[in-house]
């Protein structure tokens, strides 16, 4: 209940959830896609610049959402307040299903894609041997890994959160190390930034940007995560909105640094297509033990964003459960470890299913697509408020701010499923097969 929390979460711990929430495998990961696809260094700049205008557009609609509105949730309570508990609940249903899962998934698929470039004689021993393919390898080791850490935390928060404490203060200084190392060393190439490629003409070239704004939307997503620990802030209408556009402005920052940094590395054609490119930047500057050493350090770094997910994913299907919105079964508490133990299970095996059968830029469009869907309507839903009167704040940019993040978050969806139409259309079937299950649990519960 939101009556029994209590406000402690001032403006710094805050601004340190958005953070904490933002920086995770996108970054670490995309950019050699993202080069593939666009063909043009500067161009991808621009996008990641684009990406975080979005974010803070973003940001500040929710900052006047979060101010009228100070109860935890997020979208899932947004969306129940100004239009109707289907749509709340269907906010619900994707975290369940792609939320949480799908971004553990992600993160352990670039766990294996970095540790196999630090550690390549793993994935060469078993193909060797007959066990399984390199990329098989790749895909069993994702599995692993999720697994390891759903036995974490299925054994007590306590263990996991302690854990979890360790490796973001790793992620961020990590990056800090990377940035101040890499542009220091003087061993780049700035001619490296004058690549003559480009996106195709026309229509398809607007496709291609959409799908690559889509994976960057991807890793700036938890711009909006103060919002979910509403209730526990301290002067909510000040220091909410504060939180989120301060986090959001320090990780759109970091991305353009470890972008320009990439890209001052790594050729563009030697960079196209690479997931682990951190590795490969910091071994074209410093040798190969270094890219060893880099991607073996990214690759635990990684750890930080799947074990956050393992712990809050559970903690909302449990919820849901409680208020009679899914299966009792998942509200069970472990006896002993006192966690949702069968949430932090139906969890795991979602995530290893997408892990064992999706490539990563199929999870990432699949991820994307699905979870751009409700924030859109969220950022609808100030304009609502405004029109009631419920606001009590008023943040500047109004309605410039929301017509940014609506029209270009639809573009998105639309030029991405354009391009990539079987996982937008496995997407889109996952929100819509959430309407039966709302009105079917909304039925048991009167």
């Amino acid at each position: 209940m939101a009556d029994d929390l209590k406000r402690k979460l001032g403006l710094f711990s805050t601004t340190n959830i958005v953070v904490a929430n933002m920086i995770g495998a996108g970054i670490f990961t995309t950019s050699g896609l993202l080069m593939a696809e666009l063909n043009n260094p500067l161009l991808m700049l621009l996008l990641w610049i684009a990406g975080g205008v979005i974010a803070l557009c973003g940001a500040l609609s929710y900052g006047e959402l979060g101010a009228a509105m100070p109860e935890a949730g997020g979208e899932y309570y947004f969306l129940s307040k100004l239009y109707h508990p289907v749509f709340g609940f269907l906010s619900g249903w994707v975290s369940f299903i792609v939320g949480f899962s799908a971004p553990i998934a992600a993160s352990a698929l670039g766990f294996s894609e970095y540790l196999c470039r630090a550690l390549p004689a793993i994935p060469e021993w078993f193909e060797a041997s007959g066990l399984l393919t390199q990329v098989s390898t790749r895909k069993f080791m994702s599995a692993s890994v999720i697994i390891i850490f759903t036995y974490i935390h299925y054994h007590g928060l306590k263990t996991g959160s302690t854990v979890q404490n360790i490796l973001t203060f790793l992620k961020v200084g990590l990056i800090l190390l990377l940035l101040f190392a890499g542009f220091a060393s003087g061993k780049g190439n700035i001619g490296n930034f004058n690549s003559e490629g480009w996106i195709s003409t026309g229509f398809a070239g607007w496709k291609t940007a959409g799908l690559s704004l889509m994976w960057i939307m991807f890793a700036y997503s938890g711009w909006n995560a103060s919002t979910y620990v509403g209730s526990e802030i301290v002067n909510p209408v000040k220091t909410l909105p504060r939180s989120l556009i301060l986090g959001t402005g320090i990780v759109m920052i970091l991305y353009l640094g470890l972008n320009t940094l990439f890209i001052y590395a790594v050729s563009p054609e030697e960079i196209k297509g690479v997931i682990s490119v951190g590795g490969l930047a910091m071994g074209n500057l410093f040798g190969n033990y270094a890219g060893m050493l880099t991607s073996l350090l990214i690759a635990f770094a990684l750890f930080s964003s799947l074990s956050a997910f393992i712990i809050l994913g559970p903690r909302v299907y449990y919820s849901m459960a409680k208020d009679g919105l899914f299966f009792r079964s998942v509200a069970r508490i472990h006896p002993k470890h006192n966690v949702p133990s069968n949430a932090i299970l139906l969890q795991c095996l979602i995530a290893v299913i997408l892990a064992l059968s999706g490539t990563f830029d199929q999870v990432l469009t699949y991820m994307g697509f699905s979870l751009g869907l409700f924030p859109i309507l969220a950022v609808l839903g100030t304009v609502k408020l405004r029109m009631n009167r419920m606001s009590v704040l008023k943040l500047k940019g109004y309605p410039f701010t929301q017509a940014i993040y609506v029209v270009t978050g639809v573009a998105i969806l639309v030029l991405s499923f354009l391009e990539r139409p079987v996982e937008s259309s496995i997407a889109l079937t996952t929100v819509i097969a959430g309407i039966p299950v709302f009105y079917l649990f909304r039925r048991k519960k009167s």
